[in-house]
């Protein structure tokens, strides 16, 4: 019986699906990296351009008008100079704070100018150097910049601070849009670039996995006994190796299984010569041992015991010449049987009244005319007389021979014959040898007489008829031995017993 097959369903351990997301997952890391080192990059180019710019134009603004500024500046001085700070921007967006001791003015009157912080305010105010912050106020980015407006003493003496400060606030909407819009473009980018990578994994897929299903095809079409397959080898890299490490494996098998088809030929064909040749000089023993029987009465003692021991191991050794040459047909495909509908219950009850086992043997079998089947005679003869004689010489009384009609699934029907003895049963260890052959179980089976062919030569007629024989232990005790053989499909069922 095949074993059966588990069904093939996509799963995620498929080479093909693990490359695909192999490449799909190294592609949206390498995307999602790149994309994320292009924009802080961008993002810092832009707010350092605007940075820049905005600080060089308060400085170079400042730098223009506090030479006309009057100092000490009053209230006055104060708003006028964050007035004209606040027109150096053409968009009008800068809002200025100028601030000196304790006054101060702002650009736009009556502006809190929230977004300055007391740390920007302590580093302008406690130095000389241009300070900046990025600051957010609710949804919004602004720049502030702050610095102190310083006055040129003599040559000598360098600058001066002027206790002047002035800050400037600048709402970044503009770069917001700029960095806003490199998210939307590295977002639009991501997906062509996955789905390239996928294109990219389906196509390094295909050609990867050509060579495996190559090995895959070539491995089953060996394991279906084609020994002369072979793959082609391209290339030099691991796929080719492994080909090529294939065809010499291959080969070697090919080689190998060649050697043992010609081992085995020679053998059965030297089994087959030696049968053959034994079979005249065993005619002439056998003719010699009748009549060495039939005087063994008028010999004295010793004589007759060694004439009645050579007369039963020429029988011996003729029945195993037998089941060898029968054995050989086997082996050699010339057991072809010769099928005849005949009455399956008449032709078990022959077998038993042939071998004088009527007396020894239960009969459960079907009236005559109840169940046939079509069969070769000659072969169901030796399939039954085995059994029984394997029942009776290694089990214990009594022995039943039964046969019945069963349904098979599908519909099919078939005649079952069992063979049930009452002995010690076949001990587990054996049970799975029991039809191999030369094959006896001495040690459960002291009184082992036969030559180990008997049931595997009965196999072998129950495999031509398409059928299939089997051992077991019954729960009861002793062996049971069932033969199943198709009927017909036409053959109505019958349930008469006799």
């Amino acid at each position: 019986m095949r074993g059966l097959r588990r069904p093939r369903l996509p799963q995620l351990r498929g080479l093909r699906v693990r490359l695909v997301l192999a490449f799909t997952l190294v592609a949206a890391v390498t995307a999602a990296t790149t994309g994320a080192l292009t924009f802080r990059e961008a993002r810092t180019g832009v707010l350092q351009q605007s940075q820049d710019a905005v600080i060089q134009q308060l400085r170079a603004q400042v730098g223009r008008l506090a030479p006309d500024l009057a100092f000490p500046p009053g209230q006055g001085e104060l708003g006028r100079l964050a007035a004209e700070v606040a027109r150096a921007d053409p968009s009008g967006s800068w809002r200025v704070l100028v601030t000196y001791g304790g006054l101060s003015a702002t650009s736009v009157p009556g502006d809190p100018f929230r977004e300055l912080t007391p740390a920007l305010r302590g580093s302008v105010e406690s130095g000389m150097a241009t300070v900046f912050q990025r600051v957010a106020v609710g949804d919004r980015t602004a720049l502030v910049v702050g610095m102190s407006v310083t006055f040129a003493e003599a040559p000598a003496k360098g600058v001066y601070a002027s206790g002047i400060h002035v800050f400037l606030t600048v709402p970044q909407t503009t770069e917001r849009a700029y960095v806003d819009a490199l998210v939307t473009a590295a977002e639009r980018a991501a997906v062509p670039a996955l789905t390239l990578a996928v294109l990219l994994a389906l196509l390094a897929a295909r050609g990867v996995l050509r060579p495996v299903r190559a090995l895959r095809r070539a491995t089953r079409s060996i394991a279906e006994g084609h020994l002369d397959t072979r793959l082609a080898v391209d290339g030099s890299d691991e796929l080719a190796d492994l080909s090529h490490t294939f065809n010499e494996t291959a080969a070697a098998l090919e080689k190998s299984v060649a050697e043992l088809r010609g081992m085995e030929a020679r053998a059965r064909r030297f089994a087959a010569d030696v049968s053959h040749e034994l079979r005249t000089p065993l005619a002439a023993m056998s003719a010699v041992t009748d009549v060495l029987d039939e005087d063994a009465a008028r010999l004295d003692p010793d004589t007759a015991t060694a004439v009645r021991l050579i007369s039963e191991e020429t029988v011996k050794l003729a029945r195993l010449v037998d089941d060898l040459m029968e054995i050989s047909r086997f082996d050699a495909g010339a057991a072809v049987p010769h099928l005849d509908e005949i009455d399956l219950a008449e032709s078990l009850r022959r077998t038993l009244d042939a071998r004088a086992w009527t007396g020894q043997v239960d009969g459960d079998l079907p009236a005559p005319g109840t169940l046939r089947g079509r069969v070769d005679p000659r072969r169901l003869d030796v399939v039954v007389a085995n059994l029984v004689g394997n029942a009776l010489r290694h089990g214990a009384r009594p022995v039943t021979l039964r046969l019945h009609e069963a349904g098979e699934s599908g519909g099919a029907r078939v005649a079952v014959i069992e063979v049930l003895d009452s002995g010690p049963g076949i001990p587990d260890d054996v049970l799975p040898y029991v039809f191999e052959r030369f094959y006896k179980s001495d040690a459960a089976r002291t009184r082992t007489e036969g030559s180990g062919l008997g049931l595997a030569i009965t196999a072998e007629n129950v495999r031509v008829h398409g059928g299939t024989v089997r051992a077991a232990n019954r729960p009861e005790g002793g062996a049971v031995f069932t033969v199943r053989l198709p009927l017909p499909a036409d053959e109505p069922p019958r349930e008469d017993q006799w």
